[in-house]
Formats: C-alpha cells, structure tokens, sequence
C-alpha cells in the first residue's frame, strides 16, 4: 500500500470511529525529519498534541500552524513523499468497487474518493494524507492494495458526490408527478427535514421529489429556462415560456437551500461552496424523451440565484419549414450551402434561434461527401455525421483554439458557434480563403449591421468583400394559439393549450441579404449600416419587419408582437 508519510491518528477495529494516540515526545525529531521542510519548529510540535482538531484532522491542523494553504502544503508534500499530485482528478468507472464496498459516511469523514482501479490495485484521492489507518482499512474492505493520490478537499467531495449519486442512481428517471401547484409546493415542503448535512439534505426523498415535480412541470409548459429567485423575504420559481418569464411557484424561502443542494449534486457540483458562482450540467429522461440541462448558480445578497437552461432533444430536430422561413429564403440558403468556400453568418440576439438555423441548413449538406465539424458553446444539438467540439475554456479550448484545431482536420464545411473576437474572426476569414465554407454566428440588431461589425472586429474591408457571401438576420415571435385564435380563452374557460396566454410556440422572422457587386463596392469603401441598408432594399431586399408583417397577414402571430420584438 501507498500510504501517507505520516499519522497522528488511527481507527478503531470497525473503521468507523477515529482514534487518536499520540506520538512519545522521543519521536518528535523524527517527525520532524520525515515532514522535511513542512515540519513545524519544536516548539509548535510539542504543542501539536493539544491543538484542536489535531487528533481528527491533523493535517488540516499543520498547515494551519504553518501558515501555508491546501494546494502548497499538498504539492510539497508530494515532491517529499513521491505521491502524486493531482488538483482535479477524473474518476472513472472502473472506480465503481470502492462506491459499492464504502460506507459514505467513511469517504465522507475521511475526505477519500475511488478514481480508477487497474483490477490490482485501487487508486484513491484524499485531501488528508496523515491516516495510514484509514487506507489500510479501506484495503482490507476492497480486497486489494490502495495508492494513494493528493488532491484538495474540493475536488475529492466533488468526486464522492459523483461516486456515490452514480452508485444510487439517484438522476435516472423522472416519473410523471401529479400537477404541481402551490398546495404541492407546500405539502413536499413540509415533508422536508433540516439538515446540516448539505449531501444528505439533497438526498431525502420529498426534496428528490420536489425537484423532479419542477422540472417535470417546467416541461409540461414548454418552458426553456426555469429561475429559482431567491428574495428577501420569499423565493419565487419563475418559468421562461415562448421567450416570456412567468411566475410559476413561491415556496418557502427554506427551502432553497435544499432546491441548491439537491441541482448541485445532480450536476456534480461542490455543494458546500455557496460563495462563488458555478456552472454544470446533466441529463434526465422522462419516458422517451431526453432533456439535457445547463445549469448556473450566483451567490446573490439573499442566496443563490439558480437558473437552468432545458433542452429537449426530441424537440429541437426542427426543419427550417417548422421555424417559419418561407420557401424563397430557405432556395437561397440552401444555394448558398452549396458553395465549397465563403462565409455566411447568421446574426441576432442571444435566443433568437441562430443555431437551430444553422442546424437546419447543415441537415441539407450531404455529409457523406463533405466533411463538416463544428466547435460550439455549448453542444445543443446532435446531427448524425458531424463531429462536433465543445469550448472548455477551463482547458483551454477556445473558439480560437478550437477553430485553428479543427483546420488541421481536413474539414469541408466548418461552423462556428460565435464569432467573438478578432482572432476568431481572422481564423473564418482565413479558413474559407483557404477553401473551406464556414457558418458562424455574430451578434448584431440587422443584416447589414454585420458588415460594419466585422470591420469593428478589426477584419480588413477587402477580407470581408472577397470572403462574405450573405448574413441571415432573425428573430423569434410567439405564434398565435391555433386552439383559441390568440384569444386566451375558449367557451369552457380558459384555453389549456396555451394556458390563457393566447400564444403558443413560436416561429422565426428572417432577412437574407446575399452580397451583390454593388454591397461589395460599398463595403470596400467602409460604407455604414445604413448606406449597405439602403443599397440592398433598392436591389429587392426584404426586412424582418416585411417578413413578419406577412406572418401576421397569414394570422401566425399579431402586430403588437411584432412590434414588442422589433420595435
């Protein structure tokens, strides 16, 4: 076994309550040499027995009197000792033995977390190396020796969580729950108990529950973003439907700390870290249907503010038809997928349905013949036949990176979730010079306003004229209720379909402005948005304001809805 260098602790013969016998007073100088330069002086070391938590956790206790933090006294302790040191250990599932064997209380206690296993030997992280006895326990419960790896404290909890929730699977399934409504919200509540245990608290049934209810009804309204909002005084749920944020629920205020608890360990996040904001994400099942969800949490004055992003697959397999752009537009895109080099980019605000675009044109590119491979933020969508890249910027996969990286794969058709900067930028315009097609989002109020953007970005007019071939811009409109004509109610009562709304789903409004010599003129001359505006309606160009004025003709949607999201 790869034991830690040193103990001032041991266990009793179950393992299950530390001991704490203390070194002879001889041994101090022995200690003081194995420690090396973490060794205390010999003052501090004759009085290490009666520090607090020098008996239970005396590691934590040494780098406290020595004054350094966690991740140096773990990096000199693996340059003294040889162990390795690993800041964020990856566990894998060969680790599955050491969740099923350990009592959670122990890994928990102990601050110990299985990473991976050979079949021989069992690779363990801790962030508290000086319990020899604990390791040896551990091995005489899995059969087989241990080695152990330094890790801080944050990353072996974040693994135990992960370990033991995969063990329990607890994030399988959700069961369709009865309605939830404000009577529910409550009568879970009250079933739920205080905990000081964050782990245990996100683990009881009626908050298991209670979250499966949420996210259950957030789907069964359509929601895209559910908002857990914590206030001074109340914590309100709120749900984003159609592009519209509602309130759905208010809960008791104590019960957020167990709504937290229960999505951090869902998305394997640090639940005891509520000071920082945090980003993670999972998947759930209900019936056949998959929902990926991309989750945020914001320390805010009042609690942490939750927000969660819902993605059903099986909804977002849209055809351009289902999203509302007419057959004129889509015979242009679908001519100008057909080039082999140039960019298109698709332009408009965050949500406003950009990469469901994208996707729609890359299902009409044969990709048996072209090779296409994407880099987003994140993955949103699945097509079969392109091999997709997700930024991680914490790894240093940025669009930049990731663009230059994909380059180097013989690519055909490249589409870049978001042009952000100039190096980005400068890596399309090189990528399609260099004879590749390149689809890319930018973020800009119009079509026109595209060109002056990039020149903002720093890409050179003559790049632009020579590499750009059309911008879509787009907007997304709630659609009018088929069921009660927009009406919100029926001669029962109030329409179910769109729950009193008047609208339900929503559908795009597009202008496709294809580059013309004479935009291209202008554009070489660093004409503003207005003048390229102007030149392109003169050439037949059509806004979104033409196009939507059409849909409210055919009665898709309204005109105060067009003008709330066009102004």
């Amino acid at each position: 076994m790869a034991k830690g260098p040193l103990t001032f602790s041991s266990t009793k013969p179950n393992g299950l309550a530390p001991a704490a016998p203390q070194p002879a007073p001889r041994h101090w100088p022995r200690i003081a040499q194995l420690l090396g330069d973490l060794a205390p002086s010999a003052e501090q070391l004759r009085a290490f027995p009666d520090l607090p938590g020098s008996d239970a956790e005396p590691w934590d206790t040494l780098l406290s009197i020595l004054a350094i933090d966690e991740h140096q006294g773990l990096s000199r302790l693996a340059a003294r000792t040889g162990l390795k040191f690993e800041p964020e250990p990856r566990m894998s599932e060969s680790a599955a033995r050491f969740y099923e064997l350990l009592p959670p209380a122990i890994a928990r206690r102990h601050q110990i977390a299985g990473v991976f296993s050979d079949g021989q030997v069992m690779h363990i992280a801790t962030s508290q190396p000086m319990q020899p006895a604990i390791f040896s326990m551990i091995e005489q419960t899995l059969a087989m020796p241990v080695r152990v790896i330094l890790s801080p404290r944050a990353a072996v909890t974040n693994l135990i969580n992960r370990g033991f929730e995969q063990r329990q699977d607890l994030v399988t399934e959700i069961v369709e729950e009865l309605p939830l409504d404000q009577r529910a919200v409550e009568l879970a509540a009250g079933s739920i108990k205080d905990s000081n245990d964050l782990l245990q608290l996100a683990r009881q049934t009626p908050v298991i529950r209670l979250v499966n209810m949420i996210l259950f009804e957030a789907l069964r309204r359509r929601a895209s973003d559910v908002h857990v909002h914590p206030m001074e005084s109340k914590l309100v749920i709120r749900f984003r439907i159609d592009g519209m944020l509602i309130d759905a629920f208010t809960p008791p205020l104590a019960l957020a700390p167990a709504i937290s608890s229960r999505l951090k360990v869902m998305t394997e996040l640090d639940i005891a870290n509520r000071h920082s904001p945090q980003d993670g994400h999972t998947s759930v099942r209900i019936g056949a249907r998959k929902i990926d969800i991309r989750f945020s949490c914001v320390p805010t004055v009042y609690g942490e503010r939750l927000v969660l992003r819902l993605l059903d697959q099986s909804q977002t397999k849209l055809s351009l038809d289902q999203v509302g752009m007419t057959a004129d537009m889509q015979h242009v895109l679908f001519g100008l997928i057909s080039r082999p080099t140039g960019i298109i980019l698709v332009t408009g605000p965050t949500g406003s349905g950009k990469t469901t675009t994208l996707y729609g044109a890359l299902g009409k590119i044969d990709r048996n013949s072209r090779n296409v491979m994407t880099i987003e933020d994140p993955v949103e969508y699945h097509l079969e036949g392109i091999s997709q890249t997700q930024v991680n910027i914490k790894r240093g996969v940025t669009f930049a990176a990731g663009l230059r990286s994909l380059l180097r794969q013989d690519p055909d058709v490249i589409l870049v979730g978001e042009i952000r900067d100039e190096e980005t930028a400068q890596l399309a315009v090189q990528a399609s010079l260099t004879g590749h097609l390149v689809l890319a989002t930018l973020h800009t109020n119009d079509a026109p306003s595209a060109i002056t953007r990039l020149s903002d970005i720093g890409i050179e007019p003559y790049l632009v004229t020579s590499t750009l071939l059309a911008v879509i811009a787009q907007r997304l409109v709630r659609r009018t209720c088929p069921e009660c004509q927009g009406t919100g109610n029926l001669a029962a009562g109030r329409c179910d379909r769109c729950l009193g709304t008047g609208f339900y789903g929503r559908v795009g409004v597009f202008e496709v402005m294809k580059m013309t010599d004479h935009l291209r003129q202008l554009t070489a001359s660093n004409a503003d948005a207005m003048k390229l505006m102007h030149a392109a309606r003169a050439e037949g160009f059509r806004t979104m304001m033409d196009d939507g004025m059409e849909k409210v003709a055919k009665g898709l949607t309204t005109a105060a809805e067009l003008d709330r999201v066009l102004g």
